[in-house]
């Protein structure tokens, strides 16, 4: 009998949230949206580390066009010189009507930057832009989720537009339910205790 892949439950718009025992840097109390997911690895973006880099320093035509704060988001360790954008659709838009849009789950859709943002912001309840990426290979993500290092909960269409005033970490695990939603109170570290 073949085993269950640990890491089956992951889909595109799932969130993987760093568990309060993660402390590599990259991922310590982080919140990951999943674009891809393939037995060929898997892709998303870490949805709650601001820069403070302005996003029209970067994408001039971009900057007055993403939600507050209008800063680049820190995607992840990956290629940080390349950007990718994620927006929340309005209610009754569908991305594959859109040139310049790519589904990946409910109103959540991967932005072309080669778009022109115009002709997009009035579909959309609002776009953020992440340099850089989270990336697995094969099995990664697998033997990362087995070692506990990860919790794969549903995403809600806002989480993609959370501002960093709120603790998404902890909100995501809040509305989990208990057991899981007592791990929003673990100090991060325990010396703190």
């Amino acid at each position: 009998m073949v085993g269950v892949q640990a890491d089956s439950e992951v889909e595109p718009g799932t969130l993987l949230v760093a568990a309060p025992t993660m402390f590599d840097e990259n991922f310590r109390r982080t919140v990951v949206f999943v674009i891809d997911h393939r037995d060929e690895g898997t892709l998303g973006v870490v949805l709650n580390r601001p820069s403070e880099v302005p996003v029209g320093e970067v994408l001039p035509g971009w900057g007055s066009h993403v939600v507050e704060p209008e800063s680049v988001f820190v995607g992840g360790p990956v290629e940080k010189k390349t950007a990718l954008c994620l927006a929340a659709l309005r209610t009754g838009e569908d991305a594959s009507e859109f040139e310049g849009l790519i589904a990946v789950r409910g109103p959540v859709a991967l932005v072309d930057l080669d778009a022109d943002p115009d002709e997009l912001v009035a579909k959309v309840r609002g776009m953020r832009v992440f340099a850089g990426y989270a990336g697995w290979d094969a099995g990664q993500l697998a033997a990362e989720i087995n070692r506990g290092d990860w919790l794969i909960v549903p995403a809600l269409p806002g989480d993609v537009l959370a501002t960093p005033h709120r603790d998404l970490w902890a909100h995501v695990l809040r509305r989990q339910g208990l057991p899981t939603a007592l791990l929003a109170t673990h100090p991060g570290d325990l010396q703190l205790n």
